[in-house]
């Protein structure tokens, strides 16, 4: 495992709070600990983050769950009782962040909204994540991933022509991650330059439809939505999958017409065809897109899929291969920049991939996955807490 920097991490002294489940989230509170910060991860004392639950495989932990949180620390809290709240209250007195993403209205009901904390908490940036903006009509309704990816058009541009598809994974929850994990970074920054906090939400839908923005753009001004192409492209010719002689597939994409006179020239072996009238620019390859892939599906036969990538990469023509999760994990790539690292996990050592920030100054931080409530005795101790108090609080089903 690579060593811990000796240098300070960007974010070290924050402390978050985050009360929070599933994967928007953890995800972006998990980014902070990789960047310093304390996450202090408050989950129910019967289970925990229902992420916890999702499934098995990684040594009898939940593959979102190890994947979503490790480096944080986990207090065990009931908090619809009062003498919890105490708890997230004092938690709150000294944290720099918190981060939410309860059911609809929840936080409100339990004085944790972003304008009860900001005047109870000037300094505290109040970061809530939800499905779709505390307004509007869909304000209340429940947002799961796929439902979000429907709302937000996804599955209408995803897929084949006959069958729209979700995409493989939770593209909806990593896009509010994203964005709440960057707007913690400004809200952050602000902070240094003004002293005071800030309160700001994240959903899911509007990270998502922003991702959206090509098709939006696309529809809006061209009449009619880009169609579901499979692993094609909808608005470039040729993208995408050409099988080659010996049963396997090469993907590959030209996206400027430099490319598209050396792919003819150097790999079809065909320089006519650069100047053939039918596919003289992008919109024209669009155009005659089966005429087009009928030419290089016959070029392709000829060749195996090695050998088609050795034309492609001599041609310096982007291209790619068809990788299965197996593949991924033992890609070259991963293993010549020494991506995989190992965290520590109530099931003992679990491989882990790097953050993808590779910063020259620091090395961002590993930690482990925690247990349930694995630091609620700790945390409380912090607080001030006798053990005869915890006690008291464990009897009463607070923590």
């Amino acid at each position: 495992m690579q060593p811990v920097s000796p240098k300070r991490l960007p974010l070290d002294g924050i402390t978050v709070l985050a009360l929070e489940q599933v994967i928007a989230a953890p995800f972006a509170t998990r980014q902070l600990a990789e960047l310093g910060a304390r996450v202090i991860k408050i989950e129910r004392p019967d289970g925990g983050d229902s992420a916890r639950g999702y499934d098995t495989t990684v040594k009898g932990l939940s593959s979102h769950f190890v994947w979503t949180n490790r480096g944080k620390e986990s207090i065990a809290l009931n908090v619809k009782r009062p003498d919890a709240m105490e708890v997230v209250h004092k938690l709150l007195a000294r944290a720099d962040v918190f981060v939410q993403n309860l059911a609809p209205g929840a936080a409100d009901r339990l004085g944790l909204g972003g304008a009860a904390l900001r005047a109870r908490y000037p300094r505290l940036i109040v970061c809530a994540i939800s499905g779709y903006g505390s307004s509007g009509p869909y304000r209340d309704k429940k947002a799961y991933d796929l439902l979000v990816q429907c709302e937000a058009g996804m599955l209408s541009i995803t897929g084949t022509p006959e069958t729209p598809s979700k995409a493989g994974i939770p593209v909806a929850d990593i896009s509010g991650g994203m964005y709440a994990f960057a707007g913690i970074l400004a809200a952050l920054y602000r902070r240094e330059r003004t002293g005071e906090g800030a309160a700001f939400e994240a959903s899911l839908f509007d990270g998502l439809s922003e991702w959206m923005g090509y098709p939006l753009h696309f529809a809006q001004y061209g009449g009619a939505a880009p169609q579901r192409t499979g692993a094609k492209h909808a608005a470039i010719a040729p993208y995408g999958p050409f099988a080659t002689g010996d049963g396997k597939t090469v993907f590959l994409g030209i996206q400027n017409e430099r490319d598209w006179l050396r792919f003819c020239a150097e790999v079809l072996e065909r320089p006519a065809l650069a100047v053939d009238a039918r596919f003289a620019n992008g919109p024209a390859r669009v155009a005659n897109r089966d005429a087009l892939e009928a030419v290089i599906a016959e070029v392709f036969a000829r060749y195996t899929h090695d050998e088609a990538i050795a034309r492609l990469e001599a041609a310096d023509i982007a291209n790619a291969s068809m990788t299965g999760i197996a593949e991924l994990i033992a890609h070259p790539q991963h293993a010549a920049r020494q991506r995989w690292h190992e965290a520590d996990s109530p099931a003992g050592p679990i491989d882990v991939l790097a953050p993808p920030l590779d910063f020259a100054e620091f090395v961002p931080r590993i930690g482990a996955i925690p247990a349930l409530g694995e630091h609620t005795e700790s945390i409380l101790g912090e607080l001030g807490y006798s053990a005869a108090e915890i006690r008291a609080l464990r009897s009463a089903g607070a923590i």
